[in-house]
């Protein structure tokens, strides 16, 4: 049977100081030579995943942004991107100018990510791009005004505050039927939410079944913490969360095991991983 084993990073796979132990790089690449077949779906962008995986022997494409870009790391490019339709930007730029909301809109022209902001002058939104420009030296463009970015390949929007902010932007958008979105609790941070707005053909769900097309997969097994990882858990066959998830995501778990600051996923796969994919 051929399994695919699939991790989400942040809160899962990830220290709470969003590091890879070495523990579990040792682990993943010794089960990657031995057969297994391994990837990622974050909500990151191709940025900083590069530089959080450098030391992982993966071969296989991984999910980014939450399902909207799937990225072969091997051919260093992306071999499937979900952009806005037209429609849906103007519908989302609409929401954005009317409700006065600030975060970062993200693009892609020719394989390579473009991320836009309007001004930082709310503390969340300098201090997720400070610490991208330090840790990750990713570039951002700052604009006067996004619908300067109308005619552009949109694909992405993200924004940063309190949860009592942006829940009310939360229930409008997800019941437009040309938008998705996620809405979950920042990992580094107690105050801290996201909203990840994208096309409604993109999620981890639709990722997930991209991937079992292409891969020609048996069987998914997958592994989360947090409320963007509801679709990744809909669209596996095995679903398994760590300790430290959320209560929610627990409840649709098959199973649970240990957090993620004890190297829960990969202590799981050390011990479970047989070549014939069974869980």
């Amino acid at each position: 049977m051929k399994t695919l084993y699939i991790s989400d990073m942040d809160g899962t796979l990830l220290h709470p100081n969003a590091t890879l132990s070495p523990k579990t790089i040792n682990i993943i690449n010794e089960l990657i030579e031995q057969g297994m077949l391994f990837s990622v779906a974050t909500a990151r962008s191709i940025a900083s995943v590069k530089t959080l995986l450098e030391d992982v022997k993966i071969s296989l494409p991984i999910v980014l942004m939450n399902g909207v870009c799937i990225y072969d790391l091997s051919k260093n490019d992306y071999i499937k991107v979900e952009f806005f339709s037209k429609k849906s930007i103007d519908i989302m730029m609409s929401i954005i100018k009317d409700n006065h909301l600030k975060g970062f809109a993200y693009t892609i022209r020719n394989g390579v990510m473009s991320t836009y902001y309007e001004d930082l002058d709310r503390k969340a939104l300098h201090d997720f791009y400070q610490e991208r420009v330090d840790r990750f030296r990713k570039q951002f463009i700052q604009v006067d005004d996004f619908t300067s970015l109308s005619g552009e390949p949109l694909m992405y929007y993200a924004l940063l505050d309190q949860k009592e902010q942006l829940e009310p932007i939360f229930r409008i958008v997800e019941e437009i039927p040309e938008l998705n979105c996620v809405f979950y609790k920042d990992n580094y941070s107690p105050d801290l939410w996201y909203l990840e707005i994208y096309s409604k053909t993109a999620s981890k769900f639709h990722a997930v079944q991209f991937l079992r097309s292409y891969l020609n997969l048996d069987n998914v097994v997958c592994f989360g913490d947090n409320r963007n990882d509801f679709p990744l858990f809909k669209a596996s066959d095995y679903k398994i969360a760590v300790g430290n998830a959320v209560a929610e995501l627990q409840g649709m778990a098959d199973l649970v095991i240990g957090n993620n600051y004890d190297d829960g996923v990969a202590d799981w796969l050390k011990q479970n991983f047989t070549r014939n994919g069974e869980p």
